[in-house]
């Protein structure tokens, strides 16, 4: 019980990452961050249902967190790309235990996830030669 007051006295490290990942649209944003780099109307169609205002605050939030990183590029018209930093690269294992866990749950095949990691062979093997 020890451990468990010493917790509430200072901050819970499990409510300070939660707190940086900030609801379902922060996990979904960053959860398509591991595919590559994004422009807004790539997050808008990758998330049914997410508006233009709540993804605007998302990345500004990620961003002020130091998990994503907006570049500019100055084109006519300006291109804005968002990408992940290293500290939000480092969330990958969390999301992906996250993803392990709803497949067992949820007793489905494997989804197209920017997350799967597959082994090195196993991407090879999927890999198409001319020749086939």
């Amino acid at each position: 019980m020890q451990s468990f007051d010493v917790c509430v006295k200072t901050q819970c490290p499990i409510q300070f990452v939660l707190d940086l990942m900030d609801g379902k649209w922060s996990i979904l944003i960053l959860r398509e961050l591991f595919a590559g780099d994004r422009r807004t109307h790539e997050f808008l169609d990758a998330l049914p249902g997410l508006s233009t205002k709540i993804l605007m605050q998302r990345l500004r939030e990620l961003e002020r967190q130091g998990l994503v990183e907006r570049r500019i590029y100055a084109e006519i018209p300006p291109r804005v790309e968002y990408s992940l930093t290293a500290k939000g690269r480092e969330i990958q294992p969390i999301l992906s235990a996250m993803r392990d866990l709803g497949l067992r749950w949820l007793s489905q095949e494997p989804c197209s996830c920017p997350l799967e990691q597959r082994p090195p062979e196993a991407i090879a093997t999927t890999r198409q030669t001319p020749e086939s």
